[in-house]
């Protein structure tokens, strides 16, 4: 397998990017290097690379299929040390000498991305997110804070497909309209009834949907949007010091998810139009999809993982806008606390209106 490492011109050491300088920075000799000019370094990426055999065994007993199967062995130019991954791991450190790798036979042919969205927010810039997304929670356990423990915060170009298309809908939608009066005798309501139909076309842009099984589609999709317009030419450089996957959930396997977003906003943008009734409920909805295509990039994530009291919290942070989303654990003696003041209040309000009603009758 072909593994690429980016080694210092002035001191030797292992170089990575860098999100605040949006360059290659070597944190031993602080020299800077221009990400275009290690562009050369993808020149062999053009090409379909055809995978080496690995020899698995050993003197003693054999590897079974079972447990050959999505393993990838690599060897490190630093140091010469094994790098055990998962068939669809593109970036890593070596466990050895902890320099970045970059497995370009991952990004090779077929599976090159076109596009990547560098990270612009850097590690720092996560943990602080993680602790300002603990402010303010009051249900929050207070000792939460001090005892969870941070087991990993980790970069990740997340794979991700764009889907682009062109939609032609039509919508019919029931809507009424209320109008209410009186005279000295009795109250009127008026109630009428319409139907509405909307036409037209609607153009979508690079809709992503993420390409990994390791990722839940629901949490990528919350820290949306990405600013796809600022999507630069893949280059592996980007990928230095960061974990990266290749996609093992293809372009066809993701068209049902991204026709699925398409039409639900193509009916968000068209329900949006119809407005000035008392209620609209959708009556028929056609929307056809046409001229459709597809583009593969590796788009920036923040993952990051705490521990308390035995139960993992995952925690995604995109690397691009910082955008933070996470769960977190309920204080239950702090909500029920909180609940039995909310209802205390309540009920005495309700008390009150009946003690005025009983004392006007």
């Amino acid at each position: 397998m072909s593994l690429q490492t980016f080694k210092c011109p002035q001191c030797g050491g292992a170089i990575q990017f860098d999100p605040g300088t949006q360059e290659m920075v070597c944190p031993y000799c602080d020299s800077v290097m221009d990400v275009q000019a290690l562009q050369a370094m993808d020149a062999d990426l053009a090409r379909d690379l055809a995978p080496e055999g690995m020899a698995w065994g050993y003197e003693g007993e054999a590897w079974d299929e079972s447990e050959q199967h999505g393993l990838m062995v690599y060897a490190c130019r630093s140091c010469g040390g094994e790098i055990v991954s998962g068939e669809t791991l593109g970036a890593a450190a070596c466990p050895f000498c902890g320099n970045p790798v970059v497995m370009t036979s991952q990004f090779s042919g077929s599976l090159r991305p076109d596009a990547i969205i560098p990270f612009q927010v850097s590690k720092a810039e996560a943990l602080q997110a993680l602790q300002k997304h603990y402010m303010g929670k009051r249900l929050l356990p207070k000792v939460f804070q001090d005892s969870n423990h941070l087991e990993e915060v980790k970069g990740v170009y997340v794979p991700f497909w764009l889907f682009d298309a062109e939609v032609d809908a039509e919508m019919e939608y029931s809507a009424t309209q209320i109008r209410h009066w009186s005279d000295s005798n009795y109250n009127y309501t008026e109630t009428s009834t319409f139907r509405i139909v909307r036409q037209g076309a609607i153009g979508f842009s690079q809709v992503p949907v993420d390409g990994s099984n390791a990722m839940d589609d629901a949490l990528m999709e919350s820290i949306e949007p990405f600013h796809l317009e600022s999507a630069e030419d893949f280059r592996t450089a980007y990928l230095a010091g960061y974990a990266a996957n290749k996609y093992d959930v293809d372009a066809q396997q993701s068209i049902e998810r991204a026709n699925e977003r398409i039409r639900r906003s193509t009916e968000s943008a068209f329900a949006s139009t119809v407005a000035g009734y008392a209620t609209v409920t959708p009556q028929r909805a056609h929307v056809r999809l046409k001229n459709g295509g597809v583009r593969y990039a590796l788009l920036p994530v923040w993952l990051l993982s705490t521990r308390w009291q035995g139960k993992p919290f995952s925690f995604a942070m995109n690397g691009q806008t910082g955008k933070f989303v996470g769960d977190l654990p309920l204080d239950k003696a702090a909500f029920r606390k909180w609940f039995a003041g909310i209802f205390g209040v309540a009920a005495a309000a309700l008390l009150a209106v009946s003690m005025i009603i009983v004392h006007i009758m």
